[in-house]
């Protein structure tokens, strides 16, 4: 099975459907926005950006593209994702790539295998691109969590670019939560759904990297909460069993 889901044909028709499952969603999902004009201020100031959403909404991290960022002025380089180099990493990339968006490779060191996967070559990509002026969407609790907890990465980049990071909150019900590390979100056509982004969050070089965490952790937190509200759901959906909504 490892072996089949490694071969290129089987990875370019699982972006196909992946593309088709996030066109489907971005279209016809019931959006409540809030945040948009401070976004599109941001995005006219022409600093680089870090757009954070956290790694089980994948299926509907480029709505804030086709709904959004494809309609604003271009920048130096296309708008990227970072994406593991994991076997769902590549099915992910091809998808992302049919939506007009770049793919940036690699993840970080393996604990206990101690290799690098890509990680360092992805920094330097992304710090290049940030550096531009240009914008990079992160998961800032993947590849591999804990869930819905900022990991050192983005702060880290923020600090080494200036770039100002956007909390980006996806909510939507109903959905179906699978039994992952991150109770990984399939959302379903047609349902309510809520975008909320949050105010630009500015980390100081000279910053603790530990403060930069925490300041990042609580903008996102108060993003998903109002994400939340906003299609009816007081209790944040990753505290809640496996269910179908």
């Amino acid at each position: 099975m490892k072996s089949l889901l490694r071969h290129p044909f089987v990875s370019s028709l699982l972006g196909y459907m992946i593309w088709g499952y996030m066109v489907l969603c971005a279209r016809t999902i019931r959006w409540r926005v809030e945040g948009e004009q401070a976004f599109r201020d941001a995005w006219a100031q022409d600093p680089g950006m870090i757009v954070a959403a956290w790694h089980s909404r994948i299926l509907l991290l480029p709505t804030i593209w086709s709904r959004i960022a494809r309609k604003l002025p271009g920048k130096a380089y296309p708008t990227s994702m970072l994406i593991s180099l994991s076997r769902d990493g590549q099915a992910v990339a091809k998808a992302i790539e049919h939506l007009g968006l770049d793919a940036v490779r690699g993840s970080s060191t393996h604990k206990r295998k101690r290799k690098n996967k890509g990680g360092t070559a992805a920094i330097a990509e992304t710090s290049r691109r940030l550096r531009s002026g240009s914008v990079v969407c992160i998961t800032p609790d993947g590849p591999r969590g804990p869930a819905e907890k900022v990991q050192a990465g983005p702060v880290l980049l923020a600090q080494r670019t200036g770039a100002a990071i956007i909390p980006y909150a996806l909510a939507c019900k109903p959905a179906r939560r699978l039994n992952t590390w991150d109770r990984f979100m399939i959302p379903l056509p047609f349902a309510r759904g809520a975008m909320v982004i949050g105010a630009p969050v500015l980390i100081d070089k000279q910053e603790e990297a530990s403060a930069g965490r925490e300041k990042l952790q609580a903008a996102m937190d108060k993003a998903y909460v109002r994400a939340q509200a906003l299609i009816g759901e007081d209790t944040p959906e990753a505290d809640a069993a496996p269910k179908h909504d």
